[in-house]
């Protein structure tokens, strides 16, 4: 990256600071005392002060235990806001050169923002290479690229269907297991009840992209400053395609995700199916608890029918930023919170892994959830994170992509723009943003 190129991405980096930007252990200790170049064990024997930058709440157990396992070691955590308000703080810090934390979470989507500037210390160095077989490939893949390793997957988000078998059974609609059978379950539900919808969006990047992922598109393409975005592949189309028929119908609710009438369409049974990362059952749990016992899980339909490809929607990894004072406790602690002992706290906790070993163990797998129907759901997301479709790339500077969606994409779900002229618009607003900040951009 020549000089010139990486200031001008670090002013636009800072310049993400003032958008309002919309989001949504095997084979190791576990314990980050793994000799190696950086002499990880000496550091924890000497102490330190460590300060962690997150949002995510069963990082406050692991850091208690971390503490009670080095107890000359003080993890300090903090929450500097959640998504992209710790963004624009990191960033703001970074550029200024002070007040950076030696931790971040850092969700996935994000991550290219930070190392493409060099914002984040490459782990490598640590021997972070002998776990590139603990974790699961969809989370590994996006803290990677090439030998470089920009942080340690903390969680996933594999994809899968969650439906609401009372409304399916009660007008006799199986649950579909291809998109095409989707739609014709959207119809028939909601023919025979037209206050019901298939699922609810309003436009959504993250659920845009992961579908997109599952058919087979590949839009973004990236390495250093080279960047490609089309969203004219065949897979990209199979998307478009079948969406559009949803919204021409009118079978999907306007209703924003997370809003009190997502919530209360989720309860009543208004809204059939979501299509969402491994993560949600908690949120069914509190927020939709008088459905209990209505709802199931179940693979996610396919775009062929036969295969069994999934995509990721939604995690965390936690990044050692490249001014962090206390670089070997910080990486001590980053391998702990996320495999090992540290990874099986936070699983207890209700986070869904991005270990093999968790996501394998007989307790993961065979345990049952109250909330559906007693049906043991890590059975249905451990396989989807066994089959996340490879190949997929964000953009380096995708957390401003996510930020104008609703700019491009958006208005195909207010008016009568086609789908994919939205999504062309949104390549093409990518495409202008990323000349504009120094990347060599194609299409």
């Amino acid at each position: 990256m020549t000089p010139n190129v990486t200031r001008r991405l670090l002013g636009a980096l800072a310049a993400l600071s003032a958008l309002a930007l919309t989001a949504t252990a095997c084979g190791t200790s576990g314990d980050g005392t793994d000799d190696g170049p950086k002499d990880i064990k000496a550091a924890l024997a000497e102490g330190g002060e460590v300060t962690v930058w997150a949002w995510e709440p069963t990082l406050k157990k692991v850091a208690e235990d971390f503490g009670k396992k080095y107890p000359k070691v003080k993890v300090k955590l903090v929450n500097a806001g959640t998504g992209d308000k710790q963004y624009t703080a990191l960033q703001n810090a970074i550029s200024a050169g002070s007040g950076a934390p030696d931790v971040a979470q850092i969700e996935y989507y994000a991550l290219g923002q930070f190392s493409i500037a060099k914002s984040v210390e490459d782990l490598a160095p640590y021997s972070t290479t002998r776990l590139d077989s603990t974790f699961t490939p969809g989370p590994w893949n996006a803290v990677t690229d090439d030998k470089a390793v920009h942080a340690l997957p903390m969680d996933s988000g594999p994809m899968a269907l969650f439906y609401n078998k009372k409304v399916f059974d009660k007008h006799g609609v199986k649950v579909p297991t291809t998109w095409d059978e989707y739609v014709e379950a959207a119809r028939t539900l909601h023919k025979k009840d037209p206050k019901i919808f298939i699922t609810n969006d309003t436009g959504d990047a993250g659920a845009t992209t992961s579908l997109i992922w599952q058919a087979g598109g590949r839009p973004y393409q990236s390495s250093g400053t080279q960047v490609a975005v089309d969203f004219g592949d065949a897979g990209t189309k199979k998307y478009t395609q079948t969406w559009q028929k949803l919204l021409d119908e009118k079978l999907i609710a306007p209703v924003s995700s997370w809003s009190n009438e997502w919530y209360q369409g989720l309860a009543d049974g208004s809204i059939a199916t979501l299509s969402i990362g491994a993560w949600m059952p908690a949120n069914f749990a509190s927020g939709v608890a008088s459905a209990s016992g209505d709802w199931r899980v179940a693979p996610l339909p396919q775009w062929t029918k036969g295969e069994t490809t999934t995509a990721e929607n939604g995690g965390s990894s936690l990044a050692m930023p490249e001014d962090a004072k206390n670089k070997e406790l910080a990486y001590a602690f980053i391998e702990y919170a996320t495999t090992g002992a540290g990874a099986a706290s936070r699983v207890a906790q209700g986070a869904f892994p991005a270990t093999r070993a968790d996501l394998e163990s007989k307790a993961f797998l065979e345990k049952p959830f109250p909330y559906f129907g007693g049906q043991q759901a890590n059975t249905v997301f451990a396989e989807a994170a066994d089959n996340v479709g490879t190949g997929w790339e964000y953009l380096p500077y995708q957390v401003y992509a996510n930020s104008v969606f609703n700019d491009t994409v958006g208005k195909a779900y207010v008016s009568s723009k086609p789908l994919a002229d939205g999504l062309k618009a949104w390549q093409d607003a990518s495409i202008t943003y990323g000349k504009d900040q120094g990347f060599t951009v194609s299409e």
